[in-house]
């Protein structure tokens, strides 16, 4: 009993004692003027990392102590206001030049296009307001919202019905793009199109006995990753897609064209909407009706099956 009243002093000294670690942190001097700019950042990385004197704030738009002792007379110079991308920029890569992220930077397109850290990032961010929208499953802002304000022909790509759960905010642009530099075309993450596809789609990476070359050449050649309007982001439908590269060989030997369609406009003369006395003739071809390749080849990307179904991509 009298050994455990002597320990008590001892722990006491090695418990953590409650005062000013527990306080709220200190309000920069800066938020005496720009209240709108300081709760802007005050619950971001930027603003927790401020102290009394306005570090973080002093980091981008300089040294604030002539300001501090008369704003009036002393103003300070907004260094992203008037100044050439690259200099905006470097304000950034004073404290990002580490991230292993921005490596590539200076060899990216954006950078060599003349756009700026602050094009894509608002340190002060005064909407707060979320966007309501029946398609959005996450209440962050969707990153292909910004990449469309330049990129407006692919923002039009994912809005078809065959895309990527990009509007959904599934799957963001930087997924498969690093915006802030890459040596590969398009800023790729990986080093092909197709060891991009492969990170998701691991199914189709292979090895296969049977390999389609088109496939193993570039994923991009049948399907287009951004959008389409036909199924399974394909450029072209099946067959018109098939016969790209397959025209005339074995069957059915001849190109789906228009004169092959289903439907035949009144006055049309040709071969498959009139028979040999010239009547509209009711058996037009249906070739182009649930009739396409992949209903027999359906191993498009590869097979290991043996002998001809292999061979072939058959079932």
């Amino acid at each position: 009993m009298r050994l455990w009243h002597l320990a008590l002093p001892m722990l006491a000294l090695l418990l953590p004692a409650a005062g000013p670690a527990d306080a709220e942190p200190a309000t920069p001097i800066c938020a005496g003027c720009h209240q709108e700019a300081h709760a802007s950042i005050a619950s971001t990385f930027h603003g927790q990392k401020n102290d009394t004197m306005g570090s973080m704030c002093q980091a981008c738009h300089g040294d604030a102590s002539a300001h501090l002792q008369d704003p009036a007379k002393n103003r300070m110079v907004n260094k992203f206001a008037h100044a050439s991308p690259a200099e905006k920029s470097a304000v950034c890569l004073t404290c990002h030049s580490g991230n292993r992220h921005l490596s590539f930077w200076e060899s990216g397109k954006h950078s060599k296009n003349d756009v700026a850290c602050t094009d894509c990032h608002n340190i002060h961010d005064k909407s707060k307001a979320l966007s309501v929208s029946p398609f959005v499953t996450t209440s962050r802002p969707i990153e292909a919202d910004i990449c469309g304000n330049c990129h407006k022909q692919i923002r039009n790509a994912t809005l078809k019905p065959s895309h990527h759960p990009i509007l959904e905010g599934k799957v963001k642009c930087s997924d498969c793009h690093n915006p802030h530099g890459a040596l590969t075309p398009m800023m790729l993450k990986q080093e092909t199109v197709n060891q991009q596809c492969y990170s998701c789609h691991a199914d189709k990476r292979g090895p296969f006995v049977h390999s389609h070359p088109p496939v193993e050449e570039n994923c991009a050649t049948c399907h287009n990753p951004h959008g389409s309007v036909h199924a399974k982001l394909l450029n072209e439908s099946a067959p018109n897609l098939c016969q790209d590269c397959h025209d005339g060989s074995r069957h059915p030997g001849t190109i789906y064209g228009a004169a092959g369609g289903w439907v035949c406009l009144p006055g049309d003369t040709s071969s498959a909407c009139t028979n040999k006395t010239g009547q509209p003739n009711a058996n037009v071809n249906t070739r182009l009706i649930a009739r396409a390749c992949l209903n027999c080849h359906n191993a498009v990307h590869g097979s290991n099956a043996p002998a001809a179904r292999g061979k072939f991509f058959t079932r």
